[in-house]
């Protein structure tokens, strides 16, 4: 698939040469977002179990999914203008990783826990070509209010948030009427910092 937005060209080609860059997320925010840096890109997920060992944590633990990702692309594919950007987020609470949940029940659950409490949400971001490889992540306080149960309910039942980790999507209804207060990136809690993200990529294409 071809994303492209056509009005940044200049920008894309001033800033960041003339890659074929690809992004390793089925995410549909994580493109969103990449394509609101002006950038044409190409959507190529690869096939990694989204497993990490159990001594992992933190930070650790997307790190290490996020250069999974990118290392999924066998060196022969990568051309000299390639340049693949991988990412993962987390949920961190209270020393525990809230990943996707697999049903209803446990999105219910982990909303629970989130309800009147303080997290960090935690992307990993790694960005490969041929001849390097550079990894780095973001973190975000995002402070809930208690949740009534009729709101899990409601949002859950709604919006079926399976596919995200921590089990809320920030841009969806339960962040407009859940979230209290965010220090730090608002859109590495949508999965990708963008302007961590623009900065280094600016770093890292001056080698390639």
């Amino acid at each position: 698939m071809r994303l492209s937005h056509g009005d940044r060209d200049g920008m894309k080609n001033h800033t960041l040469k003339k890659y074929h860059i690809i992004l390793a997320s089925a995410s549909p925010r994580r493109r969103f977002l990449l394509d609101g840096l002006g950038l044409t890109f190409d959507v190529q997920v690869p096939e990694v179990e989204e497993s990490y060992p159990s001594h992992l944590t933190r930070e650790q633990i997307p790190l290490f999914l996020a250069e999974r990702k990118a290392l999924a692309y066998p060196a022969t594919l990568l051309g000299e203008d390639v340049l693949v950007i991988a990412a993962d987020t987390i949920v961190w609470l209270d020393g525990e990783n809230l990943g996707k949940p697999e049903d209803h029940d446990a999105a219910v659950r982990m909303l629970r826990k989130l309800s009147g409490k303080r997290h960090e949400v935690i992307t990993g971001v790694c960005l490969r070509s041929a001849k390097k490889m550079t990894s780095f992540f973001d973190v975000t306080a995002v402070y809930f209010k208690e949740l009534p149960d009729e709101e899990i309910e409601y949002y859950v039942s709604r919006y079926r948030p399976y596919d995200k980790a921590g089990a809320y999507g920030a841009q969806e209804w339960i962040g407009y009427v859940g979230i209290a207060r965010v220090e730090g990136s608002y859109f590495n809690v949508m999965g990708l910092p963008v302007q961590r993200l623009y900065e280094e990529l600016m770093q890292f294409q001056t080698s390639l």
